[in-house]
C-alpha cells in the first residue's frame, strides 16, 4: 500500500463513531468478494448501493459481502477452497474459520444481489439463511474464491469488521440473471473499473479496485494486510 493510500486511512476513518473513553471494539470476522465480468472490452465488476439507513457505510457502493452466521460454518458446499487459499486463510484463522468466511460472501452475494456463485446439485439440508440458497438446487463453488487482501476497520470506529476480500469470475455464477425476491443492496450494477471510481465509495473499496486493476495485470503481487496498529495504519503483507 502506498503512503497516500495509508494516510488516507488513517484520517477518514468510516462507520459511526467509538464512544468516547470506551474500549475499542472487537472486530467481527467478515467477507466481501469482487465478482468480474470479462465478457465485454472492458472488465467490469459487481457493485451495489447500500442503504441511506445503515449506520456503517451509508449510501455508499460497495461489493456483496458480510458478516459470518453461525450456519455458514456448517452449510453444505459442492467444491472447496482450492488448497492454496485454504493455507492462506489457516495461517491466520482458527480451523474451518476461512471456509465459513468464504461460505458467508458466497450467502451475502445471494442475499445482497440474488446471484448464486454455486453449481448446480441436487438440493441438501440446510439451516438458517442457507434454506433459500439451497433451495435454488445449487451449492456454493468455493473453488471460485481467491484471497486478494484482508483490511481491520480502525479503532476509532465504532462498529468494526475483520474483512477479507476475495476474487472471482463472473463466469463462475450459476446465471447473470437475479432470482426474485432478492437483493438486499438499494442498486446492483456491473461497471468497469475507470467509472466505479466515480461513485461514492468507501476509502478500502476505492483502494480493492485499485488492488484488482494490479492483479489482473500481476496475479502474483502480494497481497495486503491493511490493519491499526498504535494508533496509525501498517500496511503489511498476507
Amino acid at each position: 500500500m502506498s503512503s497516500d493510500a495509508a494516510e488516507t486511512m488513517t484520517r477518514k476513518p468510516e462507520g459511526p463513531p467509538r464512544v468516547p473513553g470506551a474500549r475499542a471494539v472487537r472486530p467481527k470476522n467478515a467477507a466481501t468478494v469482487m465478482i468480474i465480468r470479462r465478457d465485454a472490452a472492458t472488465p467490469r465488476v459487481l457493485m451495489g448501493k447500500r442503504h441511506g439507513g445503515h449506520s456503517f457505510m451509508p449510501d455508499r457502493w460497495v461489493f456483496p459481502g458480510g458478516r459470518i452466521d453461525r450456519s455458514d460454518y456448517r452449510a453444505p458446499f459442492a467444491t472447496d477452497l482450492r488448497p492454496e487459499t485454504a493455507a492462506l486463510f489457516d495461517r491466520y484463522l482458527p480451523a474451518g474459520r476461512g471456509r465459513a468466511l468464504a461460505l458467508a460472501a458466497v450467502r451475502e452475494t445471494w442475499e445482497e444481489t440474488g446471484l448464486l456463485l454455486a453449481l448446480k446439485a441436487p438440493e441438501r439440508p440446510a439451516v438458517g439463511p442457507w434454506r433459500d440458497f439451497t433451495a435454488q438446487g445449487a451449492l456454493p463453488d468455493l473453488a471460485a474464491l481467491e484471497v486478494i487482501a484482508r483490511a481491520i476497520t480502525p479503532p476509532s470506529v465504532g462498529k468494526r469488521f475483520d474483512t477479507w476480500f476475495l476474487l472471482a469470475d463472473a463466469d463462475r455464477l450459476v446465471s447473470l440473471d437475479r432470482q426474485p425476491d432478492c437483493g438486499e443492496l438499494e442498486e446492483i450494477a456491473w461497471v468497469d473499473f475507470d467509472e466505479a471510481q466515480t461513485l461514492p465509495l468507501p476509502t478500502v473499496t476505492r483502494m480493492m479496485l485499485k488492488e484488482a486493476v494490479l492483479r489482473m495485470d500481476d496475479p502474483q503481487r502480494p497481497k495486503p494486510f491493511m490493519r491499526f496498529r498504535q494508533g496509525a495504519m501498517r500496511p503489511d503483507r498476507l
